[in-house]
């Protein structure tokens, strides 16, 4: 961290943004994590237990948040 935030500024255009999901994907990886958030609440539903919560019911928030948050980016929608 001993850079100075203009060299940062100029070695920026040297190194262009790359997302991890393109932009013509993004509507499947949020289809497709809503999908598995939902599933995944529809198990955790049928066994609510102490052990289930961090198998099922935390990742299952997770996908459902992430696949929201993709799914809004993919039709134009920015949070």
């Amino acid at each position: 961290m001993d850079s100075s935030l203009h060299e940062i500024w100029q070695t920026a255009p040297g190194s262009p943004f790359l997302p991890t999901v393109g932009k013509g994907s993004q509507f499947l990886v949020g289809f497709a994590l809503l999908l598995l958030g939902l599933s995944l609440t529809g198990a955790f539903a049928f066994n609510r237990s102490l052990v289930t919560l961090p198998a099922l019911g935390i990742p299952a928030s997770l996908a459902i948040a992430f696949g929201t948050v993709y799914m809004f980016c993919a039709v134009g929608v920015y949070v």
